[in-house]
């Protein structure tokens, strides 16, 4: 009786390991994920912004359909001159996850 005891209790740890495991692994997945979306639209919208990329829409409308193409909901989309800034959020399991990109021409160093 003892041994089965042991045996369930030996199984129910492993399998709350298990689970922690790959709510941790799933979370960072969406990290990541989020992060791509936010660096894709940033970069979709500033070269929409700059002429690079010819398109009848809005910079951030444009933002959101790449967001939205990556499985993330835009937040926030900024353009400031030929910046563009975002903020997207993506959920796993009921929790969000957030993640913001700039692009645009680089900064000018002083002194140059």
């Amino acid at each position: 009786m003892a041994g089965s005891v042991l045996a369930i209790g030996g199984i129910a740890v492993t399998a709350v390991l298990g689970l922690g495991a790959a709510m941790v692994g799933g979370a960072g997945a969406t990290s990541q994920r989020a992060a791509a979306a936010a660096d894709a639209a940033a970069l979709a919208a500033a070269d929409a912004v700059s002429g690079a990329v010819a398109v009848d829409a809005d910079p951030c409308a444009l933002a959101t359909r790449v967001a939205a193409a990556h499985g993330a909901h835009l937040q926030d989309c900024r353009i400031e001159g030929l910046v563009a800034v975002v903020h997207v959020t993506a959920g796993y399991a009921g929790f969000p996850g957030s993640a913001g990109s700039r692009a645009g021409p680089p900064a000018a160093v002083a002194g140059r």
